[in-house]
């Protein structure tokens, strides 16, 4: 099975086993930090308990954007591409299920290191990057480090901007926290997490496929009702060292949104251009409109590579009218965002 599924398989298993628990516990917090957390316990289940299977999770078209719409499966040069919704209903079960107990949500942030480098992993290699990154790939740069309950002198690994954990108590300078994709308890130092609202509800989710490079964007109805709200061709990120990065697998949350993402050119320090409605979900990648290379300065609608074959940096290419859709669509610090392949 793809490696994504064995991912969330094991981030599920874990999880369900975390859900039996009747409490939140947050141990050793200053009185100043329970304020984000303290009503955790008393607020309404977002969903009723029960636990979701793959089968119980209802696909509706009900498209909100139906421009350049793709078909279920689709003839692309000599073979043929799909929407993989049998990951898609596994990957939203995870996501309703995840939620069947009250959290203390929280997002990892470390975009462009502003929260501080991380600490030096205790086992580490240079990628083809040239950039220090954990056993499993992970690079050191515009990460948080993860710390053994046991330990909190060396890290042991590295977790991406973007991931989304749920914080289960805290020590002086550290949170522990559950990373979502990331197997086990851990500890991390507060300046790489950011709590969120009590209030926050996982109900819009875009799922990237970066082998058939295609994107669909879904919103939940009800428990096990999902509507699709739009079908379209993406074009991923390219590994194409030392300046074209991968999209990552994973699931991410919506952290920021720029209605234009200046970027520059490689290895310069001079505008390249910029990227029309822009949503950040882990580290410099974005879900955005085609890029306008300067000197052109007026927004680009489509561009024949998308769908085809990854050639970004590490974002997501779209038409930019659904770059501006997902922009207007998907709440920040409330949407997710599933790559898989």
């Amino acid at each position: 099975m793809r490696r994504f599924i064995w991912q969330t398989v094991a981030a599920l298993a874990f999880f369900l086993t975390a859900c039996d628990r009747q409490e939140v516990v947050v141990e050793n917090v200053a009185v100043d930090d329970l304020t984000a957390v303290a009503d955790t316990m008393e607020v309404e289940l977002p969903f009723r308990r029960r636990t979701l299977t793959a089968d119980d999770i209802t696909l509706t078209k009900d498209f909100l954007y139906d421009k350049y719409t793709l078909e279920d499966t689709y003839p692309y040069q000599d073979t043929v591409r799909s929407f993989k919704w049998d990951i898609v209903r596994l990957c939203l079960a995870f996501i309703e299920n995840m939620q069947l107990e009250p959290h203390c949500w929280a997002v990892v942030q470390n975009y462009k290191n502003l929260n501080g480098e991380a600490a030096l992993v205790a086992r580490y290699v240079r990628n083809e990057f040239n950039r220090v990154a954990d056993t499993l790939g992970v690079e050191r740069y515009q990460s948080a480090p993860l710390y053994l309950p046991t330990d909190t002198v060396t890290p042991v690994r590295y977790a991406r901007d973007g991931t989304l954990v749920w914080v289960a108590g805290g020590t002086e300078g550290f949170w522990r926290v559950n990373p979502l994709t990331v197997e086990g308890e851990w500890m991390m130092p507060r300046r790489y997490v950011e709590l969120l609202p009590d209030s926050t509800v996982f109900r819009h989710v875009v799922v990237v496929d970066r082998r058939d490079q295609n994107i669909a964007t879904l919103e939940r109805a009800s428990e096990g009702q999902w509507l699709i709200r739009s079908m379209n061709p993406a074009t991923t990120g390219k590994h194409r060292p030392p300046y074209g990065h991968d999209t990552p697998l994973g699931m991410f949350l919506i952290q920021q949104k720029k209605p234009r993402m200046v970027f520059l050119k490689d290895g310069s320090k001079a505008t390249g251009g910029y990227a029309p409605y822009a949503s950040r979900f882990t580290n410099g990648a974005y879900i955005h409109g085609v890029p306008v290379n300067v000197p052109r300065t007026a927004m680009i609608e489509y561009s024949w590579s998308l769908g085809t074959t990854p050639r970004s940096h590490m974002c997501v290419r779209n038409a930019t009218s659904h770059a501006r859709f997902v922009y207007d669509w998907a709440p920040t610090l409330a949407s997710l965002v599933v790559v898989i392949e």
